[in-house]
């Protein structure tokens, strides 16, 4: 089979199959698994930094055998990627939190568990209508769908930098990490779908086609990556600086706040040492 149609059949897993599972876990929630997304995701966290310090990085300075590029080219396109993707968030922020405009004792300025990280506390304390409720949902799947297209040509150009790897090593490991971490972004699509009364299976379906982009990113990706060489240094280090910022930003954030213990810290020590062995094995 083609390349590219592998490429597309990955990214279409880690991309919509993973938020549509962030849908249903948001379905079937359970309080009692804030402990264990956490250490998921902390360890994911890991493995993703071992993967774009150690892999993406390193290729995106030598994107052939014999071949260096300037490590300020490299340093500009891990810049571009973390703001890009750091733009997006906040924007998303802004437009899914616009119902929240004080901060008091029943808003305080950052979220203390997994219920008010996916906007459930506030929406049920705010006791909006259904109609307005939907809309945050619509607007929130919106955004995580525009804030896909960068996750998926993280994808599109691990596998142009190395082809030859699509069901082993790191290509396909990060592939992995990232449709995890799409399940707490599809929670937040399907909360407040579901509270504005769209049905469970509706609501999972929207939510899993936010994640559509990502396909669309993966092949931007994939074919700026095969270019030439520049064009792969500057696909993988924009893919690298997109990657850290999801996890300094999103990923371990995201896990303290579900669990506030030492133990993410060392799920994240475990996560990059896995990286390690995955790369170098």
């Amino acid at each position: 089979m083609d390349i590219i149609v592998w490429v597309i059949i990955i990214t279409a897993v880690a991309g919509i199959f993973g938020t549509g599972l962030g849908g249903v876990v948001s379905a079937m929630f359970k309080r009692d698994s804030r402990k264990t997304v956490s250490l998921l995701l902390s360890f994911a966290a890991g493995i993703m930094l071992a993967v774009v310090c150690f892999d993406l990085i390193i290729d995106a300075i030598t994107p052939e055998e014999g071949a260096k590029t300037s490590i300020f080219v490299v340093i500009l396109g891990i810049v571009f990627g973390y703001f890009c993707v750091y733009l997006l968030n906040t924007w998303i922020d802004k437009k899914t939190n616009h119902e929240i405009e004080h901060i008091d004792k029943d808003h305080p300025q950052t979220a203390d568990d997994l219920d008010e990280l996916i906007h459930a506390d506030h929406l049920e304390a705010h006791k909006q209508s259904n109609s307005s409720l939907f809309i945050a949902g619509v607007v929130m799947a919106c955004a995580i769908a525009l804030h896909n297209l960068p996750e998926g040509m993280v994808i599109g150009a691990s596998f142009a930098a190395d082809p030859s790897q699509l069901f082993g090593g790191s290509r396909f490991i990060l592939a992995v990490i990232i449709g995890l971490h799409n399940i707490p972004e599809g929670m937040a699509i399907s909360v407040p779908l579901m509270s504005g009364g769209m049905s469970k299976p509706k609501s999972i379906l929207i939510t899993a086609l936010s994640g559509a982009p990502t396909v669309l990113g993966a092949l931007l990706g994939y074919l700026i990556g095969t270019v030439g060489p520049l064009a792969l240094t500057i696909s993988l280090a924009f893919a690298s600086g997109a990657m850290i910022y999801v996890v300094l930003g999103e990923l371990l954030p995201e896990s303290i706040l579900m669990w506030r213990s030492k133990l993410p810290a060392t799920a994240t020590l475990l996560g990059m040492m896995v990286g390690l062995i995955v790369i170098y094995i």
